[in-house]
């Protein structure tokens, strides 16, 4: 079997890479996406079995102010990897990591705002109706129709697995969980935005079995969205306190230092109950065990 893979060298990337050796060979796509030519000479090169694609810029904060850049990248990118499956024969699988933020607006994000907290707890699933609102997320969104499209016009098989907030990071602290951990072991002080948004939480090592289980369950996963869950919602500012309290930090935490998102999305919860049915996926890790496992790291790592 031949593994085509974009955005090896990112956290889930590096991490998935030694699974699906085991599972062929993997080769690493080297072409800038948003080249057409060379993008589509290299899937013809190369002949995928399955293409897993996970390059993307992810850093919903800057989207806000990088709109071109990441529609280029996030959206044209994927057009013209999905296009280059046309070259092919038979057509690879595509694999490809989409994201909660799809989700974007719905009812319960207004109750959220204007209280700063819920009155019932609301997880989306894939009949959920999307409502992006991130330029990060409308390009990821127009991907999944592309896929839709691409299904219907020429018979492309794929999968989508719309990722929650995935934490255990080795190299990278921008994105929030590690963002707390590696300012409080720093200093006494810490710098965040919004306290109110809701997030649900997984650990890189569930994600990686959930990417295995869409991967080596063609069949039944072709065709489909997946949320990832789990079902658990956790204010950022309960984030960040619980994050506190496991390091004995008694700091102070500075709120809404950071540039204003316009068009925050103020909860985000799925479930994983679909997935769970097609492979019979579940996480199996605590979020009270990954942050351990996170703060371990990054203790080592900074201390």
């Amino acid at each position: 079997m031949k593994i085509l893979l974009t955005g090896s060298s990112g956290f889930i990337g590096q991490r998935l890479r030694p699974r699906l050796e085991k599972l062929g060979v993997v080769y690493d796509l080297k072409s800038d996406l948003t080249d057409h030519i060379s993008v589509t000479e290299e899937v013809k090169t190369v002949k995928p079995d399955i293409i897993v694609h996970l390059a993307a810029r992810t850093e919903v904060q800057e989207s806000f102010y990088e709109q071109i850049t990441f529609t280029e990248v996030n959206y044209v990118g994927t057009v013209n990897l999905i296009e280059a499956c046309r070259n092919v024969n038979p057509m690879p699988y595509f694999v490809f990591a989409s994201t909660m933020e799809v989700y974007g607006w719905q009812p319960i994000s207004d109750e959220v705002e204007k209280t700063g907290t819920y009155t019932n707890k609301v997880a989306f699933d894939e009949n959920t109706i999307p409502h992006p609102n991130a330029p990060y997320a409308v390009a990821k969104y127009g991907c999944e129709k592309y896929l839709e499209y691409a299904s219907r016009a020429y018979g492309l098989e794929w999968a989508s697995l719309r990722q929650t907030n995935t934490f255990g990071r080795k190299d990278n602290d921008y994105f929030i969980t590690e963002h707390i951990i590696t300012q409080m072991l720093r200093s006494d002080v810490c710098d965040l935005g919004y306290r109110t948004p809701y997030r649900n939480f997984l650990y890189i090592d569930d994600l990686l079995d959930a990417w295995m289980a869409i991967i080596e369950n063609r069949d039944s996963c072709k065709g489909n969205f997946f949320t990832v869950g789990p079902d658990a919602p956790r204010k950022i500012e309960d984030v960040a306190n619980y994050i506190a309290k496991e390091l004995n930090w008694d700091g102070k935490i500075n709120w809404d230092t950071k540039p204003p998102r316009h068009g925050e999305i103020w909860w985000l919860n799925s479930n994983h109950n679909l997935l769970t049915s097609k492979t019979g996926w579940y996480p199996k890790i605590s979020y009270e065990e990954g942050i351990k496992r996170t703060i371990s790291h990054w203790k080592k790592k900074i201390l």
